[in-house]
């Protein structure tokens, strides 16, 4: 074979080449579908992680402080893809979406490969889609509330119930900010002789049960952070006594748990 036509050969085969690799790309590295409205995968069933609000007891203003910069810290956790939840448990003892935000993570320009897209253009998708709305709803989340009952557990497990946080979801995460102060038909840790908080305190194993014979063990499997906020005339004694009693009923509802104060 000529110079000539080798060398033209061999062009034709780089040419190919090129084109093939376009083409695959075009193919395989296009954008994924994404649902509009939650900006999660289409078809995909994300992990999600769950900011739950004990709002049945009023908040000082430090108070709303801390509980918008821990929201804005699991945030900052967040996987690209990941849900992120925001509930309160309101003045009704009811478990509610604040300002109905649940959302994917959709990423930010940070987190993303500058080969594919474009840095800039994802920053201001993530902020008008994502950070935005979150701002929103936060303004509202840290707002004080009072309520007349605390159905703490059963909020829980009622969570754990839902399509986007049931059992069939990866990596179920919740962080909890909350008193722990349970009041509810199931059991109240009020009453006259208020010192004597063990002696108020049921056997976790039935509390377990019960919860278990309404719901379901549907809990089983998710991982709780629990910031446990320190309520004025509940000495430090009755909030190790509390901690103590919620760590037994956790860990017969197979939930992996750790706790911090608040």
């Amino acid at each position: 074979m000529r110079g000539k036509d080798f060398v033209g050969l061999f062009n034709m085969v780089v040419v190919a080449g090129v084109l093939g690799a376009i083409s695959y790309a075009a193919l395989v590295l296009q954008p994924e579908e994404y649902d509009p409205e939650t900006l999660c995968l289409v078809g995909a069933v994300p992990s999600h992680r769950v900011l739950v609000i004990d709002k049945t007891d009023l908040y000082s203003p430090e108070q709303a402080g801390r509980i918008e910069a821990l929201a804005l810290q699991a945030r900052d956790r967040l996987d690209v893809g990941e849900r992120f939840s925001l509930f309160e448990l309101d003045e009704r003892g009811e478990l509610t979406h604040t300002n109905s935000f649940s959302l994917c993570n959709p990423g930010r320009g940070e987190q993303i490969n500058p080969l594919y897209r474009n840095p800039n253009r994802v920053e201001a998708r993530y902020q008008a889609l994502f950070e935005r709305p979150l701002q929103r709803a936060l303004a509202d989340l840290v707002r004080p509330k009072d309520a007349p009952q605390s159905p703490i557990l059963e909020a829980l497990a009622r969570l754990a119930q839902e399509e986007t946080f049931n059992s069939s979801v990866p990596r179920r995460q919740i962080v909890l900010v909350s008193d722990m102060l349970q009041n509810s038909s199931l059991y109240s840790v009020y009453g006259q002789a208020r010192q004597d908080l063990s002696g108020r305190l049921p056997d976790p194993e039935t509390i377990a049960r019960q919860i278990e014979n309404e719901y379901g063990d549907v809990l089983r499997g998710t991982e709780i952070e629990v910031s446990l906020v320190a309520r004025e005339g509940w000495s430090a004694q009755q909030r190790a006594e509390l901690q103590a009693h919620w760590q037994a009923v956790f860990a017969r509802l197979g939930m992996r748990q750790s706790w911090q104060e608040f």
